[in-house]
């Protein structure tokens, strides 16, 4: 429950600039889903479920929300990161396509030359090895600001398609509501 509660506000309360901004009604939703399981599991007395729901309706900003379930749900740890910066977030994942590009190069180079000077001298065959290996670095550190950019799309991507999946689930929920 706790890892992707936060994922479901329209956005995250938990940092400060979201904070003064006005609480939907599918916000206070899923404060009121939180605390629905919260009393089904035990965890608060129907005492508190009234009182805390009683509250959630008269909330009108983000910021006041994760007040409600901070007992209930760590308001750190959530196992999904908040990428603010989609630029930055695609630089540090570039790095990291380095950082395997070059342990994949330097490991079988290594236990190639290794096993080469092992062997006793002859023809160099580890060059290819390294040639081999060494391919795909090279390529990432020739086209790094276009890798980057690619990067950067693909993120944009993912977070559209995570905003439409989270308007769908509020449409759905609202038309669940207009239902009962």
């Amino acid at each position: 429950m706790a890892a992707d509660v936060w994922s479901r506000f329209t956005l995250d309360p938990r940092h400060a600039p979201n904070a003064p901004i006005r609480a939907s009604d599918a916000d206070r939703d899923v404060v009121r889903d939180v605390l629905g399981t919260a009393y089904a599991e035990g965890r608060i007395t129907p005492e508190e479920l009234d009182e805390r729901t009683d509250r959630v309706s008269s909330t009108k900003t983000l910021g006041e929300l994760p007040t409600l379930i901070g007992d209930i749900v760590p308001a750190h740890g959530s196992r999904t990161p908040v990428v603010r910066d989609l630029h930055a977030e695609a630089e540090r994942r570039y790095r990291d396509q380095v950082r395997h590009a070059f342990i994949g190069f330097i490991t079988p180079t290594l236990i190639c030359w290794a096993i080469y000077l092992a062997t006793g001298p002859g023809f160099p065959w580890p060059l290819f090895v390294m040639i081999g290996t060494s391919i795909h670095l090279i390529q990432l550190l020739i086209s790094r600001r276009d890798t980057i950019a690619s990067i950067e799309r693909n993120l944009e991507r993912k977070e559209q398609k995570r905003i439409q999946a989270q308007q769908r689930r509020e449409l759905r929920s609202r038309g669940e509501r207009k239902a009962k």
